[in-house]
């Protein structure tokens, strides 16, 4: 390399890891927001329950389409080994992904008990 590049590679870099400090440096001292109310636990819980009960629900359907995509893929093979053995390989995704994604949901509520304290009480 040239010291013309090393000159400007070093420039940049020390201008990028230097940016940070200049920013701060003209900013004022941010006031926290006044007024509204603290989250609770249980709202923290319902929130984790509502988003892990729509991605369990989207990922379910998402699985039985691709079980019903390869049972009628199997049944249009024909005799076809290749598209057959393919065709069952899409079933077992489907069921797999069935699968991880009840035991992912059923972890997901196993935490969201345990974080608010339901779970043992």
């Amino acid at each position: 390399m040239s010291n013309t590049k090393k000159f400007v590679y070093v420039g940049m870099v020390v201008m990028a890891l230097a940016m940070p400090v200049l920013v701060l440096a003209v900013l004022n001292t941010p006031t926290p927001p006044v007024g509204g109310t603290a989250l609770s636990l249980s709202e923290i819980e319902a929130r984790i329950r509502q988003v892990a009960q729509f991605i369990i629900i989207v990922s379910v359907i998402l699985a039985v389409i691709f079980i019903i995509w390869g049972g009628i893929a199997y049944m249009t093979a024909g005799g076809d080994e290749e598209k057959a053995s393919s065709a069952k390989t899409r079933i077992w995704n489907g069921v797999i992904g069935a699968a991880v994604v009840l035991a992912v949901g059923v972890i997901l509520q196993t935490l969201a008990a345990l974080i608010t304290r339901s779970f043992f009480s």
